[in-house]
C-alpha cells in the first residue's frame, strides 16, 4: 500500500467506499476533504441538529435513526464507517430510536458507565453487523500533530513543567473514570471537564480568571487511558486557542497522533500570534 502526502493510498477501488458520519463543527469538512484527496469514495451522513448545513451531506439522519443509515450503507456496498464531529454528551433518554437503534441501545445500555463506554459498545454493535469502524486519524494523519514536541514558536518554560505534568496526570485520572478529557491547572486544578464538554468548561475558567493581568497555567486535553480511538477522540481548534488566551493560560497540551487539530495551520498561527505554546506528547 503506497503512502502519498502522509496518507495511505487505497490499493483496490472495490474497497474504497467509506461512510463519514458527521457531527458538529468543522472537523467533518477537513476529514471529508482529506479522505477524498486520498482516493476514498466518501458517503457523508449528517446527524440532524448537529451537522453544519454547509457540509451538504449525502444523507441526514437523526441521532436515534440508525436503521435508515445502515440500510443505505448496505445498499451502496459500504462496509467501512468513520465518525467525526461533536455531539456533546447525549443521554439515551433524549433519543427517539427506530427499531434498529432500539436493539443497539439495549446492548449499549448494558455497558454504559460513561460516554466512552457507550462509544465502545456502539462499535461492537456495528462490528457484529458486519461493518468496520475506522479511525479517521489513521486514514488522515495530517489532521493531527503527527510528531511529538512543541508545535509553536513559543516554548514551555521551566516554570510551566509542573503544571504540564499535573494536567496530564489529572486528565488521565478523570479519563480513566470516563468523566472527561480536559483539565486546566495553574499550580492547582481549577477546571475539570464533565458532561458539559470542553468548551463550556473553558468558559467557566475564562470567567473565573477575567481579572488576571499575567498569564500562568495550562490547558490539557488528553486521550483517555484505554480509549477506543475510533470514535470521539479529542480535538482542538482555533476557538480552543482563543479560549486559552482569554483564560490567561500559557499553553495547550495534547497527544500527538490521537488529537484532531481542526485547521492545523490556523491553530498554530493563532497560537504563535498570541505567544502561547502547544506541545504534543507521545
Amino acid at each position: 500500500m503506497r503512502t502519498i502526502g502522509g496518507m495511505r493510498k487505497i490499493r483496490s477501488l472495490s474497497d474504497n467506499k467509506i461512510a463519514l458520519v458527521a457531527g458538529a463543527l468543522d472537523l467533518p469538512f477537513f476529514t471529508r476533504d482529506a479522505l477524498r484527496a486520498a482516493g476514498w469514495d466518501v458517503f457523508v451522513v449528517g446527524l440532524k441538529k448537529f451537522y453544519d448545513p454547509r457540509l451538504q451531506p449525502d444523507m441526514v439522519v437523526r441521532l436515534g435513526g440508525g436503521g435508515a443509515a445502515i440500510r443505505e450503507f448496505r445498499r451502496r456496498g459500504i462496509k467501512k464507517l468513520t465518525f467525526v464531529g461533536a455531539i456533546g454528551h447525549p443521554k439515551l433518554s433524549d433519543l427517539r430510536p427506530d427499531l434498529w437503534t432500539i436493539g443497539a441501545l439495549i446492548s449499549i445500555k448494558k455497558h454504559q458507565k460513561g460516554y466512552d463506554s457507550m462509544a465502545v459498545a456502539l462499535n461492537k454493535v456495528l462490528e457484529k453487523k458486519g461493518f468496520e469502524i475506522v479511525a479517521a486519524q489513521d486514514l488522515a494523519p495530517e489532521l493531527t500533530f503527527s510528531m511529538p514536541g512543541v508545535q509553536t514558536r513559543t516554548k514551555p518554560a521551566a516554570r510551566d513543567m509542573p503544571d504540564i505534568e499535573r494536567a496530564i496526570s489529572v486528565s488521565h485520572t478523570i479519563g480513566r473514570e470516563d468523566i472527561g478529557a480536559s483539565v486546566v491547572v495553574d499550580k492547582q486544578v481549577i477546571g475539570v471537564e464533565a458532561a458539559e464538554g470542553t468548551a463550556n468548561m473553558l468558559r467557566r475558567v475564562v470567567e473565573m480568571r477575567a481579572g488576571l493581568k499575567k498569564s500562568s497555567g495550562v490547558f490539557a486535553k488528553m486521550t483517555k487511558p484505554g480509549q477506543d480511538l475510533r470514535i470521539d477522540i479529542p480535538a482542538i481548534g482555533v476557538d480552543t486557542v482563543r479560549a486559552v488566551v482569554a483564560a490567561h493560560l500559557r499553553g495547550i497540551v495534547v497527544n500527538a497522533k490521537t488529537c484532531f487539530v481542526v485547521d492545523k495551520d490556523a491553530v498554530i498561527q493563532a497560537a504563535n500570534d498570541a505567544k502561547i505554546f502547544i506541545i504534543a506528547m507521545e
